[in-house]
C-alpha cells in the first residue's frame, strides 16, 4: 500500500520560522511543500546537480553567498539560473543578507518564492526541519481522549460511554490539561516519538453526556488546555470483567502500536467506586519513575528474594 503524501503551506513554514518575503509569485498559502528536508545548495552552485532534490526548500547561508560574490558575473548568473530553473518551493537567505539582483530576477522568471531570515543558518535549518517534520509526519486519527498529567501525555481509549470524557474533566479539575476529546490526531514525528493533538475545529471542546458541549479553556481557564503533547502512555478503559485476569504486578510492559511506534500501554477496569482520575495520576507518576530507572515491582521482588524467578 502506497504511503499517503502530506503537504504543508509555505505560509505555515514562514510563520513558524519567522521568514519575511522578498518575492513570491503568489500567496504563500497557495505554495505547497512536500519534502521534510531542507538543503544548502553549495555544491549545486559549483555546477554539480546530480541527485539534486528540487522538492526541498533551498537555504543560502554566508558560505554560499560569499562564494557567489567571488564568481565572475556571467558564471554567477549561469549557476543561479540553473538553481532557480529547478523551481524549488522556496529559496531562503539567512543572516539578514540582501538577495543578489540575479536572485530576484530569476525568482520572478521561474516563479520561485524568495524569503529572508535574520537567523543564523544552522538554527534556521533546525527550526525549519522541526516544523516540516511535524507538519509532514505520517498521521492517523483515533477515537479517544488525550490529556497531559504531570507532564506525561496519556491517550485514553475505550468503548463509547465507558467514561473517557468524564475522567478527563476530573483530571482538568485537579490541575491537569486537556489536549483532545473524541478525535485525536496522532503524528509520528520520529522513529520513536508520537505527538497527539486535536483537530483545529474541535480544539478545547469536550462532550459530557447529560450536559452537552463545553469549552474547557473558557470554563477552567487557558491553563487547563494544551495544543499538543507527546503520547507516552496508552490507557484502555473497559468495564470490569470478573472472569478476566488483570495485571497486578506491572512486571511486564505492554505496548500499543501507533504508526510503528511502540507506546507503553495498560488496561484499566472500570467499576463503581474506582477513582479513575487518581489511578491515571498514579499511572503517570509510575511511568515517569520507570523512565528514570526505578521499577517498584522489581524492588519488591528483590525484597522477597524472588528477583531471579522472573
Amino acid at each position: 500500500m502506497e504511503e499517503q503524501q502530506f503537504s504543508v503551506t509555505l505560509d505555515r513554514v514562514a510563520e513558524e520560522s519567522g521568514l519575511t518575503v522578498a518575492y513570491t509569485p503568489k500567496d504563500l498559502k497557495e505554495i505547497k511543500v512536500y519534502a521534510a528536508e531542507v538543503y544548502r545548495p553549495g555544491i549545486m552552485l559549483a555546477g554539480y546537480y546530480q541527485y539534486f532534490d528540487s522538492a526541498r526548500i533551498q537555504i543560502i547561508g554566508l558560505t554560499e553567498m560569499s562564494y557567489l560574490n567571488e564568481l565572475e558575473p556571467d558564471i554567477r548568473r549561469t549557476h543561479l539560473e540553473k538553481l532557480f530553473s529547478f523551481q524549488p518551493p522556496a529559496v531562503v537567505i539567512s543572516r539578514d543578507m540582501e538577495p543578489l539582483p540575479e536572485m530576484l530576477e530569476f525568482a520572478k522568471q521561474y516563479g520561485v518564492a524568495l524569503l529572508l531570515s535574520s537567523e543564523m543558518t544552522s538554527p534556521l535549518m533546525s527550526s525549519m526541519i522541526t516544523t516540516l517534520n511535524t507538519e509532514l509526519a505520517p498521521r492517523i486519527t483515533r477515537h479517544g481522549v488525550l490529556v497531559e498529567v504531570y507532564g506525561e501525555g496519556i491517550l485514553i481509549m475505550g468503548d463509547s460511554g465507558v467514561g473517557k470524557s468524564e475522567t478527563a474533566i476530573e483530571l482538568v479539575k485537579r490541575g491537569h490539561r486537556l489536549i483532545a476529546d473524541d478525535a485525536v490526531e496522532l503524528r509520528r514525528v520520529s522513529s520513536h516519538k508520537i505527538m497527539g493533538s486535536a483537530p483545529e475545529n474541535i480544539r478545547h471542546f469536550i462532550e459530557l453526556r447529560g450536559i452537552g458541549i463545553i469549552n474547557v479553556a473558557r470554563l477552567f481557564g487557558i491553563g487547563s488546555v494544551k495544543n499538543s503533547v507527546e503520547v507516552e502512555i496508552v490507557v484502555e478503559l473497559e468495564p470490569w470483567d470478573r472472569t478476566k485476569n488483570y495485571d497486578r504486578t506491572g512486571l511486564e510492559t505492554q505496548t500499543y502500536d501507533i504508526l510503528g511506534v511502540k507506546v507503553p500501554s495498560m488496561v484499566i477496569p472500570v467499576m463503581p467506586g474506582r477513582n479513575l482520575a487518581v489511578i491515571l495520576e498514579t499511572a503517570a507518576m509510575n511511568n515517569r519513575s520507570k523512565e528514570m530507572g526505578y521499577n517498584a515491582a522489581r524492588e519488591l521482588l528483590r525484597h522477597l528474594g524472588l528477583e531471579n524467578d522472573f
